[in-house]
């Protein structure tokens, strides 16, 4: 579902994919009122993203009421715009962060400042999504 990176859209939506620290996630809210969250992601090379989420977010109740979620980044004023389609699973196949290398490639930098190191923000986070993309657009 991404697009080939021979054309320059492509090539776009995989350098941001790869170089991007945060993309938004909607889920449909119970009461059918999308519920945007800006989420730390690792994309895995193919159509697939993971996430961390802390166990009480009620975007996991979404995503097992409603899986079909939208992602997007920051747009850089209209002209950089990237929206994906997919649908969100809670998983327990994943490692927790501090076992999960390519995470900690990513964001250990970000995670040491912020909650001093991997195992603390794995207790903040310890949930998996994993979120299959079936649609890519944008302009």
């Amino acid at each position: 579902m991404i697009p080939d990176r021979s054309t320059a859209f492509g090539e776009r939506v995989r350098r941001r994919l790869t170089e991007e620290m945060a993309i938004w996630l909607t889920t449909v809210g119970r009461d059918g009122t999308p519920q945007p969250n800006l989420v730390g992601f690792l994309w895995d090379g193919g159509d697939g993203l993971l996430t961390y989420n802390q166990a009480g977010a009620k975007r996991l109740a979404h995503i097992r009421r409603r899986p079909l979620v939208s992602l997007h980044f920051d747009s850089n004023g209209g002209g950089d715009v990237v929206v994906l389609s997919g649908t969100a699973e809670v998983v327990d196949d994943q490692p927790a962060v501090p076992d999960n290398p390519a995470w900690l490639e990513k964001y250990r930098e970000a995670i040491d400042a912020r909650f001093g190191d991997a195992v603390t923000f794995a207790a903040a986070f310890p949930v998996p999504v994993r979120i299959r993309v079936t649609r890519v657009r944008g302009s």
